[in-house]
Formats: structure tokens, sequence, C-alpha cells
């Protein structure tokens, strides 16, 4: 959970807050071959992060090495009318659930599940770095990424994801780690402002 930030800040941006509170627990021991003086000693690490100001707790659970399963860097999201799951392998497109009308007699309601493409949209890019969203990594965001970063300084504006955001998405990770370490006990992920 050092690094978690593909998958925690997808989460935090959509529901525009930060992480509060996390519970986290490592899995299993890394071999010692890979392991690192005062790195990680887990293979997979599962954290549940209560979110600020919302009744919203969501979930990411990391694995890098000596796990068997695919890499990938992904979030889920659920709501009462639809839900996105990101694809768990990478040839495959990402889920697409929406919860349908009641019918009558039926207890609960149906839901329908579709593939649907991940839109790299190269066309809201300048030509010069358009081709790097597809094949880009991370669903062709690292374009877009740089493209509103430098657009900021360019339109002398703050930056969607300015250094506080970051910090955020950043901390969020190294509370989980945090947590995993003490065999999942809370851990309180702190705020930050512009001093």
């Amino acid at each position: 959970m050092h690094y978690a930030t593909h998958a925690v800040a997808p989460l935090l941006a959509l529901a525009r807050t930060r992480a509060a509170k996390v519970c986290c627990f490592g899995s299993g021991r890394l071999r010692p071959d890979i392991q690192q003086p005062g790195g990680n000693p887990f293979p997979l690490q599962t954290a549940i992060f209560q979110l600020a100001g919302t009744d919203i707790a969501v979930e990411v659970t990391r694995s890098w090495f000596q796990a068997a399963r695919a890499y990938t860097e992904s979030f889920s999201a659920y709501g009462d009318q639809r839900g996105f799951e990101w694809q768990q392998l990478e040839h495959e497109a990402p889920l697409l659930f929406t919860l349908e009308p009641a019918q009558p007699g039926r207890r609960g309601r149906p839901v329908t599940a579709e593939r649907v493409p991940v839109p790299y949209r190269p066309d809201l890019l300048p030509a010069e770095i358009a081709e790097f969203t597809l094949g880009g990594g991370h669903g062709g965001s690292h374009p877009h990424l740089a493209h509103e970063f430098v657009r900021s300084i360019v339109e002398e504006r703050p930056a969607a994801i300015d250094a506080v955001t970051a910090a955020h998405w950043t901390a969020a990770g190294l509370c989980a780690h945090a947590s995993a370490e003490k065999e999942g006990e809370p851990v309180v992920v702190p705020g930050f402002s512009v001093a």
C-alpha cells in the first residue's frame, strides 16, 4: 500500500473527498529473496477506507509479488443505480452493472451487466501527445494528467490535482500500510491544507 495512489485516487476523486480512517491487513509473507530491509513484508494487502464527511467505505486490494493472479491496478464503484468494475485481466473490458426497475412478484431488482470499452479520448489532447493514450498504461490517463497540469500553469489557475490533493491520495496508502503493520489496527489518515 506504500504506492496505492493508482487504486485509491479514482475512488477519492469520484467521491470528492479524502480518506479519514483505514484498517488494512497484510496477507502472507514475501520470500526472503524479494524482501527489502524496512520494506513491505506482504505479498498482498487489503484496506477498507472510511471517507471523510460521507457514509462511504471503499476497499482496495493490492498485490505485486508472489500472488497467483495477474497484476492489476483497478477499482470498482457501486451505487444505487449503477456499478462499475475495472477489468481484472488486461485483455478484458470493464463491466458496467445496471440495477433494473422492480418487477412484480420478484424480490429484489434484476441487475444487468455489460462489458464497456475504455474511452481513451485522444481527441481531448494536443496532437503531439494524443498518441500516448493508447498503450500508455493506467487506462491512457498519463497524457491527460500531464496535459491538465501544464494547462493549469499556462492558464495561471490551480491544478486539478494540487499538492493538497496529492498529499491526501498518498497519505491514504501510507496509513493503510501502517495499519497492516499493526495487524489491522485503525489508523487515522491526516488531513492537509495549504499553510
